[in-house]
């Protein structure tokens, strides 16, 4: 069972790692969503099947916060504000070439091509396309490789890794998206760091943060 970020009667919330599917899929892997249910069932004792409701999604590569549901009303609650976008999304993101400016909002429009499971960044409109708009900052540096702060302001497939490919800088290890090489582990340097939202039944501010990741390259930026 992955770390607990957040849990009360309504939500809870799991630090995802790279290798956990955030729903079940055709691979026939077991699924992150799958892990908490069991979870719940053994720390409630509770008999038959146990409900969770996905939210919203991670790819599989990326890791962090990730939020379902553990009641219908709340369910449905959420994905109004995720579909209103009043969600906030923040995520951390490694890449190894200077983005065009320190700070910039960017606006792409997105295409996804569902055989290749990938999405497509263009300038302006096309047939299919869905508009799609990040803020980016840099957030630190070390001697190789940049550390990018993202706010998200649409939530498309594969939004961050699509139009940060478009600017030149695929996220670190994202082979699909046009990085050089693959990371050690066979995730992407993509974490969902923080996760802000009114509660969906007791109206409070709440705010989840995942721990900043392990590993000597994440070390050096030494971020806060």
């Amino acid at each position: 069972m992955p770390e607990i970020l957040y849990e009360d009667n309504h939500l809870i919330a799991v630090n995802k790692s790279s290798s956990d599917l955030s729903q079940g899929d055709k691979s026939g892997d077991t699924s992150l969503d799958t892990e908490v249910k069991l979870y719940l069932a053994s720390r409630y004792n509770k008999p038959g099947d146990v409900f969770l409701g996905v939210v919203h999604r991670l790819d599989r590569p990326v890791s962090g916060v990730i939020l379902y549901a553990r009641t219908s009303k709340a369910l449905a609650r959420m994905n109004e504000m995720f579909r209103l976008y009043q969600v906030k999304k923040t995520y951390l993101a490694i890449v190894k070439k200077h983005p065009p400016e320190n700070m910039a909002k960017i606006t792409h429009f997105l295409k996804r091509n569902e055989k290749q499971n990938k999405t497509y960044a263009f300038d302006k409109e096309v047939k299919g396309s869905k508009e799609a708009s990040l803020t980016y900052s840099i957030a630190g540096r070390s001697d190789s490789y940049y550390l990018l702060e993202i706010e998200l302001h649409t939530g498309r497939h594969h939004q961050i890794r699509a139009q940060l490919a478009a600017i030149g800088c695929p996220v670190k290890g994202d082979l699909k998206y046009g990085f050089s090489r693959s990371n050690e582990d066979g995730g992407i340097s993509l974490v969902a760091k923080r996760i802000e939202f009114i509660h969906p039944i007791k109206k409070e501010n709440i705010v989840i943060t995942a721990p900043f990741p392990k590993g000597d390259l994440w070390k050096v930026f030494n971020y806060e």
